[in-house]
């Protein structure tokens, strides 16, 4: 059975990556020019949040990996049922 991970476990588990994406963010826009706020801070604000889109991703499957893996025991003794005899 496929255990699922909760949006707390994730939310923990991302605390130390969105921190990270807030602060490039905010350093971003606050090293813009003034009247160039948008077009000076558009492109780095882009690249963080795709990098924070990517490890959010990879962050909840490694999670569910984590989940399904204690259900599986590669050290089980095997049986004609489970050879499929």
């Amino acid at each position: 059975m496929h255990e699922k991970i909760s949006t707390q476990q994730l939310e923990q588990a991302l605390r130390g990556e969105f921190k990270t994406l807030v602060v490039a963010v905010a350093d971003a826009v606050n090293q813009a020019q003034a009247g160039r706020i948008i077009a000076d801070s558009e492109e780095a604000v882009r690249q963080a949040t795709a990098r924070f889109r990517q490890r959010v991703y990879q962050k909840a499957l490694q999670l569910r990996q984590q989940h399904s893996e204690p259900a599986f025991s590669p050290s089980a003794p095997r049986t004609a049922a489970s050879l499929g005899e």
